[in-house]
């Protein structure tokens, strides 16, 4: 009978490992999902533009009066 052919290629990685210096040294990096959700969403159209302190309260502020 013939070996397990997925067997074997688990087989040829059980010996590799990975040190903490490589794995920091990889260049490769990729932008967060919200990042890539607002670029998809500004190729259509673009983004209003936001005062950098608005007069309105953020959302879910109350005011409270003790």
């Amino acid at each position: 009978m013939a070996a397990d052919p997925e067997h074997e290629r688990d087989e040829t990685w059980e010996d590799v490992t990975f040190d903490e210096d490589f794995i920091r040294s990889a260049e490769t990096t990729e932008p967060s999902a919200r990042a890539r959700m607002l670029a998809a969403r500004w190729r259509n159209e673009s983004p209003e533009p936001q005062p950098w302190r608005s007069d309105k309260p953020p959302a879910g502020w109350f005011f409270s009066r003790a």
